[in-house]
């Protein structure tokens, strides 16, 4: 109770401090929440934006605020959420806008962290919210698409001997539609070649700097061996996890995309899904990755996807 109690003060006092900045949807009837705290870590708060339509239809979609692996509140305004996730509110979906720690200060693994974290603390608050917990759907584009994919396929259990009561909650997330992807960080680029180089010359290699903690000595090393910096990237990446109770998933991906490209990426975990009996579909668009934003006709195919397995 107490962890429904905290979330309503935040919510309250997110209204009264973060109103003048946020930036309206045009036409869309709404009330948005922000800041919203869902975790903390190192001692700093984890937030996300909630954005509660008129006529809620009992359903929620969490927009993963990533590019990059760079999330910020910022993110959630201008051509990301705000501008053409609006449809969403429109057809009655909840949307969680939820930033996760960035890089070049937090790794991948720490940033599925993050998201896990927040897929718990809204299931955990469901009835505040007013939605279903088993009607979550999740989308993002580049980053924020390897995260929906990663939600997708390699849900949580909830630890019920947790102390406390969000993290008994389980992950597990009832529809994906994402934008441009990679689902295999170990064949980036081709066959046998990993997503590092790429990562370096986009500046955000950071994200794959993974590291062994002493606790005893309260201390990072920086893991330099390449067989098992092979091995997390593996572990990282969302193709190696697809079973056959996946739910149901839609990859929108431009085919002039030329830094994840859909045929080394989005077209080989499609069929995998689809192999495992997953109900799944690629729209291919003639568009590139840059804006990383998203785009209204691919997001009415989004937003038709969650309509089928959601409502």
């Amino acid at each position: 109770w107490m962890t429904v109690l905290m979330g309503t003060f935040c919510m309250l006092c997110a209204v009264a401090s973060s109103a003048q900045e946020a930036k309206p949807i045009p036409g869309t009837d709404y009330k948005r929440y922000g800041d919203v705290i869902y975790g903390r870590k190192h001692g700093m708060a984890l937030t996300m934006d909630v954005f509660i339509p008129k006529e809620p239809n009992g359903a929620a979609i969490i927009y993963a605020a990533s590019s990059g692996w760079r999330s910020e509140h910022a993110w959630i305004e201008g051509t990301r959420l705000t501008r053409d996730l609006g449809l969403l509110l429109d057809r009655g979906y909840t949307l969680f806008g939820v930033v996760h720690g960035s890089v070049p200060k937090f790794n991948i693994e720490e940033n599925y962290a993050d998201m896990y974290r927040s897929v718990r603390f809204i299931k955990y608050n469901a009835k505040m919210y007013k939605i279903d917990s088993n009607r979550i759907g999740i989308t993002g584009a580049s980053a924020g698409g390897v995260i929906s994919l990663m939600m997708g396929c390699a849900p949580l259990d909830g630890n019920q001997k947790a102390t406390d009561p969000v993290e008994r909650q389980d992950t597990r997330i009832q529809a994906v539609a994402c934008f441009n992807p990679a689902s295999d960080l170990v064949n980036f680029e081709k066959e046998g070649v990993n997503v590092l180089r790429v990562a370096a010359e986009h500046r955000h290699a950071e994200s794959y700097n993974y590291k062994d903690f002493d606790p005893k000595t309260q201390t990072y090393t920086k893991i330099m061996d390449k067989k098992r910096i092979h091995e997390l990237l593996d572990k990282h990446s969302p193709i190696t996890h697809v079973t056959s109770d996946d739910p149901p998933t839609l990859i929108v991906h431009g085919t002039k995309d030329a830094i994840v490209r859909i045929e080394q990426q989005s077209a080989p975990i499609i069929e995998k899904l689809k192999k495992a009996g997953v109900r799944a579909e690629l729209v291919s668009t003639e568009k590139g990755h840059g804006g990383i934003g998203f785009w209204k006709n691919e997001v009415k195919i989004a937003a038709d996807w969650f309509d089928e397995h959601l409502r």
